[in-house]
């Protein structure tokens, strides 16, 4: 279906062609002034110079064209040149209806898909998620399920931390601790043991113990890169141990993400690319791309119409190490070559911009990818307390995530228990689904780029601009069709008997729905979930509104309210869509 907007404008640009002027002045915005009209039009005022009239005569040429348009029900030309448009009830109804029976309500998929692939979750293994890994995550998943939705083949890789330092650092304590481990004795050759020789719990107090130790003892830590050094030249006993280390950590951090709803289809790690590296810098230094700068390995990025320093990749240290730069390229050259991406989209931190400028310009300039590909950053901002300063634990410390999803779980499940009867279970259900759903869309509903204060108060109330809110305009939508069911009525029956509206409120609420489709194109052209969020919000208010002024179950004319109960169907639907893009969903009740 064409957008709506589209087809209003075309109608206006008929309009301006038909009474002499040029098409293109027919462009119609939205009313900056709904208090007026829905609606306008400001070509007569863009016109007036180049046909020498005065704008207002221009106005009055083209609404006098438009006196039996099926589309608006008023065109008024009001000085100095504007010209303020009414929507007929009809067009709206039937624009509405046909966006009934379409399978994606109106939305036309993109015409050529794109392969892309999202890196938006860079977990370190052996160290538990953290709210530092909320947002790349929350927003991450709701990019990808949007350019999926728009015809996109969208693959989501986790890009795990798994092969630096904080392995050897891990392996290095374990040794020390329980140094009788087969693993440590480079003589054996049986068997390696199937369970790990730690638990989760020792996994994770093992790294930060590990880590402080390194920053104060220079031994420990030439012990800790000497065993990062075994594992990575292929040492079977660090092997095996790494193994049990991964096996461990992603179960734990699948785990986590999936009480996140978010869902990767890769979970390749910075190891995956270990042995492409050396070909890789051979074939960079081979054709001069790279050179020794101070003993480092690098390759200039720099560029004429730089306005500020950007310093050179380095790929490799002194003493020939590999860097994030490094294996970051070798992932693009792996992708490349596997999944022939036309867009890389990598989600992180906007303090790291510098970093992908450099590695961005380091793949274009080795030519590991083609010149069409795209490379994209998309950076966000940090989730703050009501300090205004990075969110912390109550004694200072960087919160776990699943601490924080506990934290609001536990607030919902109050919030949900006060003052009504329900059994227990569902009690827990429900607030695990609408904890998840104020947490997404309170972080959601920022633009990405943006520092945000995390407020659990603000985010778990029933009104105003938050989860909770759209879930209950959701269930509120659901009680009533419901009823609608226990009188007798069947919603199959009147699926698509959308009517034309009979009263304002009911107009804005198709006008609300009929804006989906360019919603989501916005979302997905800008990766900007926070436009589908303020979509939304509009629609549960316009829904509500609507709900608040219509006797929907008690109306007695039989064919009007199969007409609001088919409305109501689309309006659920549309909704649960949006969120689904989200990353979450509705309970039935609340």
């Amino acid at each position: 279906m064409k957008k709506i907007l589209n087809l209003i404008s075309d109608e206006m640009m008929q309009a301006f062609e038909q009474a002499g002027y040029e098409r293109a002045l027919g462009k119609v915005t939205p009313s900056n002034r709904p208090d007026l009209c829905e609606y306008q039009c400001n070509g007569a005022m863009a016109g007036a110079k180049q046909y020498k009239k005065a704008p207002i005569m221009i106005a009055n040429d083209v609404a006098a064209k438009l006196s039996d348009s099926a589309v608006f029900e008023k065109v008024e030309a009001v000085a100095p040149g504007f010209l303020n448009l009414t929507l007929k009830k009809e067009f709206v109804g039937n624009y509405v209806k046909d966006m009934r029976v379409d399978p994606k309500y109106g939305l036309k998929e993109n015409e050529t898909p794109a392969t892309i692939i999202i890196d938006y979750g860079g977990p370190n293994i052996a160290k538990p998620l953290h709210i530092g890994h909320l947002r790349s995550a929350i927003i991450g998943e709701s990019v990808k399920r949007i350019l999926r939705y728009i015809g996109h083949n969208v693959i989501g890789d986790v890009h795990l931390g798994d092969w630096g330092l904080q392995m050897g650092l891990v392996m290095n304590e374990l040794k020390i601790r329980k140094p009788e481990l087969v693993y440590f004795d480079e003589t054996y050759t049986g068997m390696y043991p199937e369970e790990p020789p730690f638990t989760l719990s020792e996994l994770e107090e093992l790294y930060p113990f590990a880590s402080k130790r390194s920053k104060e003892d220079d031994a420990y830590k030439a012990d800790a890169m000497n065993c990062t050094f075994k594992l990575q030249s292929g040492v079977k006993g660090y092997r095996a141990l790494w193994n049990h280390i991964i096996a461990v950590s992603v179960t734990d951090l699948k785990k986590n993400y999936e009480r996140l709803n978010v869902v990767f289809d890769l979970w390749n790690g910075e190891s995956a690319v270990h042995d492409m590296i050396p070909g890789m810098v051979d074939a960079m230094k081979k054709e001069g791309y790279a050179y020794l700068s101070e003993g480092a390995l690098v390759v200039d990025v720099k560029e004429d119409t730089d306005t500020k320093e950007i310093p050179p990749c380095m790929i490799l240290k002194s003493d020939g190490a590999a860097l994030y730069n490094t294996t970051d390229l070798a992932t693009i050259m792996m992708r490349m070559e596997q999944n022939k991406p036309d867009k890389i989209i990598y989600m992180t931190d906007k303090r790291q911009e510098l970093y992908f400028e450099q590695v961005f310009r380091c793949a274009r300039k080795t030519k590991l990818v083609k010149p069409e590909t795209e490379l994209t950053f998309i950076g966000f901002g940090t989730m703050n307390g009501k300090d205004g300063k990075p969110f912390k634990t109550r004694d200072g410390g960087v919160m776990r995530l699943e601490s924080l999803i506990q934290e609001i779980h536990d607030e919902m499940l109050k919030k949900i228990t006060e003052n009504r009867n329900i059994e227990d279970e569902e009690a827990r259900q429900t607030a695990e689904t609408v904890a998840l759903a104020a947490l997404k869309y309170g972080d959601l509903s920022n633009q990405a780029s943006k520092d945000y204060i995390f407020d659990i108060d603000r985010f778990t109330s029933s009104e105003g601009d938050t989860g909770p809110y759209i879930l209950y305009t959701i269930v509120r939508i659901k009680s009533i069709l419901a009823k609608y069911i226990e009188n007798g009525g069947n919603l199959q029956t009147i699926y698509s008997d959308i009517k034309s509206p009979v009263n304002n409120s009911e107009k804005q609420l198709m006008m609300e729905l009929a804006k989906f489709n360019s919603s989501v194109e916005v979302a997905a052209e800008e990766y900007a979930p926070h436009k589908l969020c303020a979509y939304i919000y509009d629609l549960a208010n316009a829904f509500n509104h609507f709900y608040h002024e219509t006797k929907i179950l008690a109306e007695e004319d039989m064919s009007r309210k199969a007409g609001w109960i088919a409305l109501l169907t689309l309006t659920r639907d549309v909704l649960e869509t949006s969120i689904d893009l989200l990353g979450f969903s509705a309970p039935e009740r609340m």
